[in-house]
């Protein structure tokens, strides 16, 4: 049996390699996930950013 015949694997599917295992966040962004005080801080944006579109949608 020669080696000409077996197919070869993606280059980028192989298991075990650094490209294989997606990026784990930083520690800055796991405290943004998890950080009340930044969670009630966008709520409040996002919550303004819609109140004025809807203020726009209503002259």
């Amino acid at each position: 049996m020669s080696t000409d015949t077996i197919p070869a694997k993606p280059k980028n599917k192989e298991p075990y390699q650094q490209a294989y295992y997606p990026p784990v966040p930083t520690k800055f962004v796991r405290w943004l996930r998890t950080s009340v005080v930044w969670q009630f801080v966008r709520f409040w944006i996002i919550n303004f950013k819609i109140l004025r579109l809807l203020l726009k949608s209503h002259h």
